[in-house]
């Protein structure tokens, strides 16, 4: 008998389902919108994973009762008393079978990481970071952005970039190309009324513009450059409290680096590789090169205590390669 498992990555901008066989074969990968319950709620998370299990499941001509075991890795589920909450959301999917929910932070690092443990590195439109040891003990920070001091993703690069426009206009700091960048984004002519609108509400500038950090930097502009390995720097700063709670100081590992941040390329991850030589020298920078729902899938295997061998892991990230470019968009 063929077995059958479902993997879940729930996102505060889109949610994956995916169901592969106990060979790694994709059979279905389905889609839908956002499913944070920090954004949307719970019934929210539970609509989410509705329609893209339901589209899945069509793609794979399976039924729910089929599924053998099943994965959920799920954005804003960050404390240990959110979880009741969040299997109760899941609950909606009819599931008979062993299942788990992690911080979606954890199925990318199982999807990246060689043997499924190590640390792993968000950077998109916020940050986080968790990893876990051979025996799944945990280490993270709070994944909850500025408020608990945890810089570096698109909408604090962006933020500290307004800052320093700033500076440059009440002359705290250097001159900056930033500022003319900044100004022929939001359409605005003067200084002056950029700023006041910026701070009245008038004018909003968020992650998005991420990218024109990047373009500046690349032009020469040393405070772009110095804000970008600010955000590599900080990122490293989250990566060695994990490996400090892990004590992974002398081990080699993987650190998967998740989010589209990274694809600054060096000039962001440098920095980070430098910080994190700091305390562990022996740490492999990975970029993950599959969607973070491959790991989903892996943890419901983990869940059904289907053996996991390599070639499984291949095949799943090979398979969902092919889907992916077959269906652009998803």
């Amino acid at each position: 008998m063929t077995h059958y498992f479902l993997g879940a990555d729930v996102g505060s901008t889109k949610t994956h389902v995916l169901i592969a066989d106990e060979t790694g074969r994709v059979l279905g990968l389905g889609a839908s919108g956002p499913g944070n319950h920090e954004t949307v709620g719970y019934a929210g998370l539970s609509a989410a994973l509705e329609a893209a299990a339901r589209s899945a499941l069509q793609q794979a001509a399976l039924t729910i009762d089929q599924i053998a075991g099943a994965g959920f890795g799920v954005s804003g589920f960050d404390f240990p008393s959110e979880k009741a909450a969040t299997l109760d959301a899941i609950r909606v999917l009819g599931l008979r079978v062993p299942i788990e929910a992690v911080n979606d932070t954890l199925i990318g690092l199982i999807a990246g990481a060689t043997d499924g443990w190590g640390v792993a590195v968000v950077s998109g439109t916020g940050c986080n970071c968790r990893g876990w040891d051979h025996n799944r003990w945990q280490g993270q920070v709070t994944g909850c952005g500025w408020q608990m001091g945890e810089y570096a993703g698109s909408a604090e690069l962006v933020f500290r970039a307004v800052q320093l426009v700033s500076y440059e206009w009440t002359r705290r700091g250097p001159a900056t190309q930033l500022t003319l960048a900044l100004m022929k984004y939001l359409n605005e002519t003067d200084i002056v009324e950029m700023l006041h609108g910026l701070t009245s509400g008038r004018l909003r500038v968020d992650a998005a513009a991420a990218p024109l950090i990047f373009e500046v930097a690349a032009q020469g502009d040393a405070v772009a450059q110095e804000i970008i390995q600010w955000a590599g720097r900080e990122l490293g700063e989250l990566a060695k409290a994990v490996i400090r709670q892990l004590n992974f100081e002398a081990l080699e590992f993987d650190v998967v680096l998740l989010g589209g941040m990274f694809n600054g390329g060096t000039r962001l991850i440098d920095p980070l590789r430098d910080s994190i030589a700091e305390l562990a020298p022996g740490a492999r920078l990975v970029r993950l090169q599959t969607l973070p729902v491959v790991g989903a899938v892996l943890l419901g295997m983990e869940q059904a205590q289907w053996p996991i061998t390599s070639e499984i892991r291949s095949r799943l990230r090979a398979e969902l390669q092919r889907t992916a470019v077959k269906r652009q968009g998803v």
